[in-house]
């Protein structure tokens, strides 16, 4: 029988997800696991353990030999490649919930593990508690994923679950959504839908062998949805959820994308409220799978870091299957989308760059229309962002080039123009 490596923890951060971790692993000693060192920034902070534990010298844990894991549950990007990389190098194998340094240096990490043949994992850096990163690695083949689509952010889902449910304004919710510790003092990286991006990039990698910078994926966050999208919504029996989607289109390419997405009631996404994380995987034969669970916390997270951690006992890695033992898929912009615009003045909507509108809701205090677009004409352009403009993508945004043709003549023959 295969013997489980004893695991000797170097920990980086005491934060939420460090002490929670700290906690869990007290509560498991069938792990054989143990912190010998924790790295903190700030030696003088009263914390809910032994003094002995505690350095600001990450030498300590880098190069101390009996270390042969390094946990790093920090939320400086720049500090925690530094220390994963120099970890990797040192030997050690490395459990992460860096989602922003992960994103960042995607291609550097991947690297660093074909040269050291150490192991780098991080569940914990997407969907907290929901294991989708080890489900895309090991359980689905990439000829036959044809879609995953995903709420990864739990504190923009939070925000708009009280805007829906409750009716708060914006502001509200995101205060709300702080006091109750889902989003931080600085929420941009949530709200506009920079964290989700980062998280998406490497879900990508392990979904369809992609490996793509944040900026390289078209997407926005929840600062432009206004009251009267909520109305509309609500009138269509829909919801509105910052989505994270990747498609495969019938070129073979990906069309990905985070953008904020009418959902329809029966959509499994529909069921994802408050903090809590959803993923809808669909593939060739196994039709469409549900995860579901909370996407954010001390103990959710510190759950994901603890399934890393006792995979380490069996030596486990990613093989990223789908980036090297498959042909990686491209990134596509031949797609078109149909979506949902509202704005306070007509004038500053570019129409004639739209493929067709199919709605037109001018008499409103706040108007809106629903029109098709070409995928590039948002990823090149800024217009869909500025002057209290708002964008959301319908239920079914993704039409294909083939697909335009034959809707574009029969929307003009309703419209009576053909």
């Amino acid at each position: 029988m295969e013997t489980h490596k004893q695991l000797t923890i170097g920990l980086f951060g005491f934060g939420v997800v460090g002490e929670g971790l700290y906690k869990v692993l007290q509560q498991t000693p069938s792990l054989k696991a143990s912190i010998k060192k924790i790295c903190i920034k700030n030696y003088g902070k009263k914390r809910n353990a032994p003094a002995s534990l505690f350095t600001t010298d990450r030498e300590e844990l880098l190069n101390d030999r009996d270390i042969n894991v390094i946990v790093e549950v920090i939320d400086d990007a720049d500090a925690a490649f530094a220390i994963v990389s120099t970890a990797l190098k040192n030997g050690k194998d490395v459990v992460s919930a860096s989602k922003k340094m992960i994103a960042e240096h995607l291609p550097a990490l991947l690297s660093l593990q074909e040269e050291t043949g150490r192991s780098l994992l991080y569940e914990a850096a997407a969907c907290a508690s929901i294991p989708v990163i080890r489900n895309l690695e090991e359980y689905y083949d990439n000829d036959l994923l044809h879609s995953i689509k995903a709420i990864v952010n739990g504190s923009t889902n939070y925000i708009l679950t009280k805007i829906f449910d409750e009716g708060l304004d914006f502001k509200q919710a995101l205060i709300q959504a702080q006091q109750l510790g889902f989003a931080e003092s600085n929420p941009t990286l949530d709200v506009e839908g920079y964290d989700a991006v980062n998280k998406w990039t490497f879900l990508l990698t392990h979904a369809y062998g992609i490996t793509a910078a944040p900026d390289e994926i078209l997407f926005n966050g929840i600062q432009h949805i206004h009251a009267a999208d909520a109305a509309v919504a609500r009138e269509k029996k829909q919801a509105i959820k910052l989505v994270a989607q990747a498609q495969k289109l019938n070129n073979g390419q990906v069309a990905a994308f985070v953008l904020p997405q009418f959902v329809r009631q029966d959509d499994h996404l529909a069921f994802v409220k408050n903090e809590y994380n959803g993923v809808v995987i669909e593939s060739g034969f196994s039709d469409k799978q549900f995860f579901y669970g909370k996407g954010a916390g001390s103990f959710p997270t510190a759950s994901a870091v603890l399934s890393d951690i006792a995979a380490l006992r069996y030596q486990y890695k990613y093989e990223y299957k789908k980036l090297y033992h498959h042909r990686p898929h491209q990134l596509s912009q031949a797609l078109y989308l149909r979506v949902f615009v509202s704005f306070d003045d007509i004038a500053l909507i570019p129409r004639e760059r739209f493929e067709w509108i199919e709605e037109w809701h001018a008499q409103e205090e706040r108007k809106y229309l629903v029109g098709v677009i070409a995928f590039a004409e948002l990823k090149n352009n800024t217009w869909w962002r500025e002057n209290n403009t708002s964008l959301i993508l319908t239920a079914d945004p993704v039409i294909e080039e083939v697909e335009t043709r034959k809707l574009k003549k029969k929307s003009l023959e309703l419209a009576g123009i053909v």
